[in-house]
């Protein structure tokens, strides 16, 4: 945590350039990895530091302020690391060849489900056949992020059977059949490398094919909605920190902005203090919403996993808003390329792709109000 000012600081400084060129941040994974916050959630008994939920979304929310792609990307691993602390799935071995890797440079993992035309609920189009005393691996994954820079990828496949299998295969970023489809060209995150995954034969050994069988692994039960719980507040921190960096900007700029027909700058105006109040405001909401059920998700109590897909939402929205009206407040200055407010919005508005439709929050929110109002 002592180095994390001054990475922020870092990522800050590199962000511009990649998103214009919508390059991979190499230089600024590398500093996460050396202050130590890749690694920040590998369990105490794998030789981690153990970091918690709360942890995760007081690192996240800064590094957001730094680059939001930057974030996004360590966010995923973070939570891979979290969900073998939590499930031990990854065979012994293989884990503890990640985590060697990890402790010689970035190596960075994510969990690869999403599929162009995919279908919640439907089985997986990318297929396992088996191969001797191994499986190969063929289809497409889409918004893989961090693709071009995995070390390891979890694939989500079903198997070629008769009744077909559903599990996740271990893959080697590196692996021989296996190719990166540039499609990745977004309005923002443009940094984050989310480009499709194409996998022809790619070979896995079969102690790498992990929970195999007629419904996708961890589905549902307690660890999926752990597992969700994470992945909603690690993403609205991210957004939380965005919008952070956009009221920043906005700050110094009403302090500096005196117009023409002024002779004080915009800030000492009611009209524009009332409207930084309220952008205050939304994002006070949302990090008390978020930083407030991470300590309770740590502790496993069930009313706060079921509340995270609602706080994602939320917090979404109140960052999204907030970087809006910075924007409105400014002005032109406020669309311009030579200022970074116009790249928060954009990063804000994109990290809707890591949220659920509003439809499927919101249904699944007032289903579980109907149900605590049918109870005797």
């Amino acid at each position: 945590m002592a180095g994390l000012p001054r990475v922020v600081d870092l990522l800050a400084a590199r962000a511009e350039e990649h998103d214009r060129d919508a390059t991979f941040p190499y230089q600024g994974i590398e500093a996460v990895h050396e202050a130590g916050l890749l690694t920040l959630t590998v369990s105490r008994k794998y030789g981690g530091p153990g970091g918690t939920l709360a942890d995760t979304v007081r690192v996240l929310s800064q590094l957001g302020r730094g680059d939001a792609s930057v974030a996004v990307v360590t966010a995923f691993t973070l939570l891979r690391h979290a969900e073998q602390a939590r499930r031990a799935d990854w065979p012994a071995a293989g884990y503890r060849r990640l985590l060697t890797e990890s402790r010689r440079g970035p190596a960075l993992v994510n969990t690869l489900r999403a599929e162009p035309g995919g279908q919640p609920g439907g089985l997986p189009e990318t297929v396992a056949r088996r191969d001797g005393d191994g499986w190969l691996l063929t289809g497409r994954k889409t918004y893989c992020t961090g693709a071009e820079a995995l070390a390891w990828m979890a694939v989500t496949a079903r198997t070629d059977e008769e009744a077909p299998r559903i599990g996740t295969f271990l893959v080697r970023g590196e692996s021989e059949g296996l190719e990166i489809d540039p499609t990745w060209d977004q309005l923002g995150l443009r940094a984050s490398a989310s480009h499709d995954v194409v996998l022809d034969r790619v070979r896995v050994p079969a102690d790498l094919a992990l929970g195999l069988g007629t419904h996708e692994p961890a589905s549902d039960g307690t660890e999926a909605g752990l597992a969700r719980a994470w992945h909603d507040l690690a993403l609205s921190a991210v957004a939380i920190g965005v919008a952070r960096a956009a009221e920043a900007w906005l700050v110094r700029f009403l302090n500096q902005r005196t117009p023409a027909n002024l002779t004080e700058p915009l800030g000492t105006l009611p009209r524009y203090r009332c409207a930084l109040g309220e952008i205050e405001a939304q994002l006070i909401g949302a990090e008390e919403l978020v930083q407030g059920l991470a300590p309770r998700v740590d502790r496993g109590e069930p009313d706060a996993v079921a509340r995270t897909g609602p706080a994602h939402l939320l917090a979404t929205r109140a960052a999204t808003a907030a970087v809006q009206q910075a924007v409105a407040l400014t002005g032109n200055p406020g669309l311009s390329r030579r200022h970074p407010l116009e790249r928060y919005l954009r990063d804000v508005l994109s990290s809707r792709v890591h949220l659920a439709s509003d439809e499927t929050v919101l249904e699944a929110a007032g289903r579980a109000a109907l149900e605590r109002g049918a109870r005797p």
